[in-house]
This record gives C-alpha cells, sequence and structure tokens, in this order.
C-alpha cells in the first residue's frame, strides 16, 4: 500500500500580483519621504518597520509561503527566530562592552 501525496499548487492572479507591485513601489516611495523627516532617534524605527512591511510582502506572496504548506511556514518562522536571536545575542555583548564608558 503506497499512498500517493499530491500537492495542488495555488493559482494566484496576476492582479495580486500587480497590487503587491504598488505596495511595495508606495513602500519605497514611504521610505524616501521618511527619510527627509527628522524624527530623532525613531528615524531606524520607522525606517525598519516600512522595511519589514515589504519583506513580509516578498516573503508571504511572490516567495509563495503563504500558500505553501506547514513545514515551509514553520522553517521561515524558525529562519526569522533564529535572526532574531542573533542580533539580540549581537546587541547584548555591544552593550556589555560599552559598559561603564557611557
Amino acid at each position: 500500500m503506497s499512498e500517493q501525496h499530491e500537492h495542488t499548487h495555488h493559482i494566484v492572479s496576476p492582479k495580486v500580483y500587480v497590487v503587491i507591485l504598488l505596495a511595495l513601489c508606495v513602500g519605497t516611495a514611504l521610505t524616501v519621504w521618511a527619510s527627509f523627516l527628522e524624527l530623532g532617534p525613531w528615524n531606524p524605527v520607522v525606517a525598519l518597520a516600512i522595511a519589514t512591511t515589504k519583506a513580509m510582502l516578498v516573503v508571504l506572496f511572490f516567495m509563495g509561503v503563504k500558500y505553501s504548506t506547514k513545514l515551509t511556514k514553520l522553517t521561515v518562522i524558525s529562519g526569522i527566530f533564529t535572526f532574531m536571536a542573533l542580533i539580540g545575542m549581537t546587541l547584548a555583548d555591544y552593550m556589555s562592552r560599552a559598559w561603564g564608558r557611557w
């Protein structure tokens, strides 16, 4: 008894790709506009929020993760978690080395 596993591929309408493309263009224009604003320490926060939103759109739609299996979604989430852990450890090391010299 062999079981066949058939994976159906989700067909995405070209309209979805056009909407995502326009959203990415708006995000790029928003990034340029935000770069001219003087927000003080909030400049990197705003830039990273826009970049994260754009990256999420690319990963979900252009890379097809939105319509993929749960294993693929788990792999992407694991990669994001690992990246955040490495950034956190790097920042912790950076903060501990400058301790007392501020």
